[in-house]
């Protein structure tokens, strides 16, 4: 199965997959201005938007361990992954700051005085140097702190699912089973020689 995956995987262009998942950004939109959003288009838009850079973000985190343990490798759809991910959080602010707030200094205030938005905030603000640096050119030029650089993804998303539990009215579900995947995630890239070996038999054994 995995080879077959792979196989795939090597056919696909990666322009397939930026078009592909920047095709629900324009249907919401479309349907925050045709009533199919609900009777709150715009929080459900902002929501939408957040959710899909969340979705994406986790999913760039899954293509380290699906290479080393299960032998999958997606890593050429990794800086799509990131982007599409930023694109979706620059939406998603967007949508707050021009059709929600609109206000300049209310939008400060906000940042200022609600946690969740601090935070929702700091996870785009660590987002902006990756966005910037996900190109061959900044790979050559930084050498070995491009990947230092880029670890700020794991704290980005650690923040981004925070923004997501803490906005949520109440204790729900939802928020808290994106949070679980990714400190799974997280906890999954530290090394541990009983772990690292029964991943190992379990890999022979599949």
């Amino acid at each position: 199965m995995k080879d077959q995956i792979n196989a795939f995987a090597r056919r696909v262009p990666t322009w397939v997959v930026y078009v592909l998942l920047a095709l629900p950004a324009p249907w919401l939109f479309y349907l925050g201005l045709t009533g199919g959003l609900g009777v709150e288009p715009i929080k459900a838009l902002e929501h939408e938007y957040g959710q899909w850079a969340l979705k994406l973000l986790i999913a760039g985190l899954c293509v380290t361990p699906l290479r080393r343990h299960a032998g999958i490798n997606l890593l050429k759809f990794r800086r799509s992954l990131g982007l599409m991910a930023f694109f979706y959080v620059t939406a998603h602010l967007a949508v707050w700051l021009f059709l929600d707030v609109q206000i300049a200094s209310q939008i400060w205030a906000d940042i200022l005085k609600r946690p969740y938005i601090t935070i929702g905030m700091a996870a785009f603000v660590l987002l902006i140097p990756l966005a910037l640096t996900s190109n061959r050119w900044s790979i050559r030029k930084l050498g070995k702190r491009w990947q230092s650089l880029h670890k700020l993804v794991y704290a980005a998303s650690l923040l981004g699912a925070l923004h997501f539990v803490m906005l949520v009215k109440g204790l729900q579900i939802e928020p808290l089973v994106y949070m679980a995947i990714v400190i799974g995630l997280l906890l999954f890239r530290i090394k541990t020689p009983r772990r690292d070996f029964w991943l190992r038999q379990a890999s022979r054994g599949g």
